[in-house]
């Protein structure tokens, strides 16, 4: 998120009419997920995963990061924030910072890494920090987020922005972080699964950017990479958030065999030109209720179903950030759709 920062339209967008489905009019239950959502659904940048029976939603809420759990994906409860301050090295490294944002969550090696972001608003003066639980039940004895400090700084001479990350795993088992917003566009860092940070010396791959005006803004961001059917699938947020029902947002999808690319859209345009087929993405003649649709998170549940998880600015709450959910089919040609 370019103001302040894993689990995810020229698409069919009746189905995000602001009218009332008929479905709800006749008393039955909504037939998009969506519809369905209820409780306390304020978000920014959220991503999604399951511990047992419980889903949880960790996102952008107020200055930290949030957690938002449900039964059954939606009725949504507050279940409090990671932490209730700054870590010291973020302040220290990244003075002025107000807040921690844009998380990622994945459970790996046994344990619950969640990463998030540090910066100061506009600025590429950004870290990226890494906490780890044993559990994501309060209740169980061995709760504890531990801080593991910074994973990957930027600063003003950078030409990256490190925040918005996102860990993957491919499919030989090594792990990887993408991360950025604005400047150069999105990277790729390898990470040492011992400490869930690059290795010393560890260099980025470029895999996705915007072709901008010189010395204008590159307005890419929130990168999400997730695997199916032999095809690496990455996600990522275009133009720009955090207006309310102004922001113009959306979602992009391209894919690659390899996790370092190069990935395209349906058209073959390579991501690092600026490709990416649309995904999600919201009327821009103001007939939606919900705008800029992006951040986006990827999740399959337990009984194969995938779903996408984002963020849409709801104009009937004066275009407060409300999360959403969709889920998921996957076209003839093997390209997502998701049904919103």
């Amino acid at each position: 998120m370019s103001t302040f920062t894993k689990i995810a339209p020229a698409l069919a967008l009746a189905a995000m009419a602001i009218a009332q489905p008929a479905s709800a009019q006749d008393g039955s239950s909504p037939a998009v997920l969506n519809d369905r959502l209820s409780g306390d659904l304020i978000t920014h940048d959220p991503v999604i995963i399951r511990e047992g029976d419980t889903y949880y939603v960790f996102s952008t809420v107020g200055r930290y990061v949030g957690i938002k759990t449900s039964p059954d994906l939606e009725r949504w409860t507050d279940a409090g924030a990671v932490f209730d301050e700054i870590p010291a090295w973020a302040s220290e490294a990244i003075p002025g910072t107000e807040g921690i944002w844009a998380p990622d969550i994945s459970y790996v090696d046994g344990e619950y890494r969640l990463y998030y972001s540090i910066s100061t608003f506009g600025s590429n003066r950004s870290a990226i920090g890494l906490a780890t639980n044993r559990t994501l039940d309060p209740d169980a004895k061995d709760y504890r987020w531990q801080d593991q400090g910074m994973v990957v700084m930027s600063t003003k001479d950078s030409d990256f922005n490190a925040i918005d990350p996102n860990l993957i795993v491919d499919a030989e088992g090594r792990q990887w972080l993408a991360l950025g917003s604005f400047w150069s566009g999105i990277k790729l860092f390898p990470i040492d699964p011992e400490t869930g940070k690059p290795a010393p010396g560890a260099e980025p791959y470029s895999i996705a950017r915007r072709l901008g005006v010189a010395g204008g803004p590159n307005p890419i961001e929130a990168p999400f990479i997730f695997q199916h059917d032999g095809w690496y699938y990455m996600l990522n947020s275009f133009d720009y958030c955090c207006k309310g029902v102004n922001s113009t947002y959306y979602t992009v999808v391209a894919r690659s065999r390899n996790i370092t690319g190069p990935y395209r859209g349906k058209d073959g345009t390579e991501a690092m030109m600026g490709g990416g087929t649309i995904f999600l993405r919201a009327d821009l003649q103001e007939k939606e209720r919900f705008r800029g649709p992006g951040h986006a998170g990827f999740f399959t549940d337990e009984d194969g179903t995938s779903y996408v998880v984002y963020h849409a600015y709801d104009k009937d709450a004066d275009g407060a950030p409300k999360l959403r959910i969709a889920p998921i089919r996957w076209g003839e040609d093997g390209w997502p759709v998701a049904e919103y």
